[in-house]
């Protein structure tokens, strides 16, 4: 089974403005939606929709609207109860193709609720399971607790998997190679935080056709421990370093509707074809048809198995 843990879920409320953004302007609202947010959840909801057995584990009130929300979209879930009310993050879409984001820092933890929310995860476990530790930290924990989590399920046995940024990516780079993930899913920018490179620089000599920079970090996170390292690079494609080499592929061209939520979809694809024993390069062109189908799609929503499109023709071994 697959869990994936959100310490730090969300509301997301999505609304088009149909037009340009204009600071200090007046807009009128074209649509808006509000779906279940947090990037674990969007990694299960990818998973569930596959059919493959997942559960997303977070903490929330047993009153709070998220849960309604993560019921009515029928996804197995177990949620620690905290006293704060889940964060609301907005994004606003605006022509040209602009995404804007506004996320609340969301209720801090107290140590009771951290103590209740880490017992959960553990207790939710089996052998052989993979976990997902996906997103930024809720106020109160600390920096380095992906690093102290990886520690407690690999000893039960479990195969650990991080999808995060800043500070706790940090802790998880400074830990090599002595605790280290069995999987790390960075994008350009979080893969550039751990080598001290822009990561525009990163996606800019991908797409000039210059692949050396991001395969020999990629590789040298891999030979200091992480089992697979998955860089997505936006629209200049993605990267997979794993037994010991290193594949490439573009992406598809799509027509960008919503990026929020297409790095998470490509976590799904990444761990859909982990599950049906798929080879590096196919578990990378799935991870990236997922990530290019949710681009097309508006808000968070994450693709169902149908929207995806997998060009595996174009996966190249480094």
């Amino acid at each position: 089974m697959i869990v994936t843990f959100t310490a730090n879920p969300s509301l997301d409320r999505t609304v088009d403005l149909g037009g340009p953004l204009v600071p200090g302007g007046v807009h009128r609202i074209s649509g808006d939606s509000t779906q279940p947010g947090g990037k674990g959840i969007n990694v299960a909801l990818g998973v569930h929709r596959a059919g493959i057995d997942v559960t997303a584990i977070l903490p929330a009130a047993p009153s709070d609207p998220l849960l309604a929300l993560l019921e009515a979209e029928g996804l197995p879930h177990r949620a620690a109860p905290i006293v704060g009310p889940v964060r609301t993050n907005l994004t606003v879409l605006s022509s040209p193709q602009v995404t804007t984001k506004l996320n609340e820092p969301g209720a801090t933890l107290g140590e009771e609720e951290i103590a209740g929310l880490e017992q959960l995860l553990i207790s939710s476990i089996g052998d052989e399971d993979i976990v997902m530790l996906s997103g930024s930290l809720a106020p109160g924990l600390p920096a380095d607790e992906y690093v102290r989590l990886i520690e407690l399920l690999q000893a039960r046995g479990a195969r650990v998997g991080v999808d995060t940024s800043d500070a706790p990516l940090g802790a998880v780079a400074a830990a090599l190679p002595g605790t280290a993930p069995d999987f790390l899913k960075p994008n350009a920018e979080e893969l550039g935080q751990i080598v001290g490179v822009s990561g525009d620089v990163l996606e800019s000599q991908v797409s000039d056709g210059n692949l050396e920079g991001v395969r020999d970090a990629a590789l040298n996170l891999h030979h200091r421990g992480v089992g697979a390292v998955l860089v997505t690079l936006g629209a200049a494609g993605g990267l997979l370093a794993t037994e010991g080499a290193a594949w490439y592929c573009p992406s598809a061209s799509s027509p960008v509707v919503s990026t929020v939520g297409a790095g998470d979809s490509a976590t799904a694809g990444y761990l859909i074809s982990r599950e049906l024993g798929e080879a590096p390069g196919l578990r990378l062109a799935r991870a990236l048809a997922y990530g290019t189908a949710a681009v097309g799609l508006p808000g968070t929503t994450i693709p169902r198995p149908d929207q995806v499109r997998i060009a595996a023709d174009g996966v190249v071994r480094l």
